[in-house]
């Protein structure tokens, strides 16, 4: 990977749930949306720099090898099948209710993400930090953790260079940014 700059930008990319319901708010729907990262990581070719799952948006920091439209298409497409697919396996109908809309003829259909995603484009090491602090805060923010190392569903643990949880949810590919003087 060649240093953050205009030529090889980073991504900041944010998506957020249908209604901003709270779909992520336990820990084994978040391990599903983070071991659905990691599978459209590996079929888009990506890297995942810096994620955060919340229980109604998720961002991550990715690279620039494919355009941010093709990343979301592949992050939430197949995040939604996963999601969907344990949600009607496991007799969640009222929250497939809530993710419902229908297409003509009363054909019904799911929709876990609001079609409206955020991109920003990171040009600089010191935006790349910034992003991945504010993605690190984020569950402090929220009250959901008390600092950014009580929260699994990130990668703070990997850019505190602290120790990884036994089930760490997803590795990231931090080792993979080039720093100008060496690891921020």
């Amino acid at each position: 990977m060649p240093l953050i700059s205009s030529d090889s930008p980073l991504y900041f990319l944010t998506s957020v749930t249908k209604d901003r319901l709270p779909v992520f708010r336990t820990e084994a729907m978040k391990r599903i949306l983070a071991n659905a990262l990691i599978e459209a990581r590996s079929s888009a070719g990506i890297m995942i720099f810096a994620y955060v799952i919340m229980a109604d948006h998720y961002h991550v920091i990715t690279d620039s090898s494919r355009k941010p439209s093709d990343v979301l298409r592949y992050l939430n497409g197949i995040s939604a099948r996963r999601i969907i697919n344990h949600l009607k396996e496991n007799g969640y109908q009222s929250s497939l209710d809530k993710l419902r809309k229908e297409e003509g003829s009363r054909e019904y259909r799911y929709s876990l993400w609001q079609h409206h995603s955020n991109t920003f484009i990171i040009t600089s090491e010191s935006k790349a930090i910034e992003k991945a602090n504010y993605i690190h805060f984020n569950p402090v923010e929220e009250g959901m953790a008390e600092s950014p190392a009580d929260y699994a569903f990130s990668s703070f643990r990997y850019w505190a260079n602290q120790s990884l949880l036994d089930d760490e949810p997803l590795k990231v590919d931090i080792e993979h940014l080039d720093w100008h003087n060496g690891r921020a």
